[in-house]
């Protein structure tokens, strides 16, 4: 809105909330989905440009790719069923949310380099400025939010 000298306030239509790019896939845990998750979120990063003119650069494509697939892949090791990828986007951050049908909420084991595997939720934690983790209906959430500049 523009607000004259005189107090009057014109309505200009660019004070209406946009709201952020999202898009979901549906995956049933056959050879292949990780695959599919990713390319997923490599599309959805160019129609975030495309329509948000959103400013991607390499560090934060790959940091989303990881994500993704440390997200997707505890769904399909843990969930032994389908699961939802969903993305969320605005020219600063994305959210990755991905729903699975197990009701057992992932588990961040402490930092230590000589453990082998387990790594996932720790590494999603170092390169989201924000995770969350709940139960649903039909299993959990698990969300991740990342800032695309820092």
């Amino acid at each position: 809105m523009i607000e004259r000298l005189d107090g009057a306030v014109i309505p200009t239509g660019f004070d209406v909330p946009v709201e952020p790019l999202r898009r979901a896939a549906h995956y049933t845990g056959e050879p292949g989905c990780i695959a599919e998750a990713r390319h997923f979120a490599e599309l959805f990063l160019e129609q975030l440009r495309s329509e948000w003119c959103a400013e991607i650069g390499a560090q934060a494509t790959g940091d989303l790719m990881l994500v993704v697939s440390e997200l997707v892949t505890n769904a399909d090791r843990h969930s032994h069923g389908p699961y939802i990828l969903e993305l969320e986007g605005t020219d600063t951050s994305v959210t990755v949310i991905v729903y699975d049908s197990s009701a057992a909420l992932p588990r961040r084991y402490p930092r230590d380099p000589e453990r082998v595997g387990r790594h996932g939720l720790e590494i999603v934690h170092a390169l989201a400025t924000e995770v969350t983790v709940g139960r649903v209906p039909v299993g959990k959430c698990v969300k991740a939010r990342l800032a695309l500049r820092r």
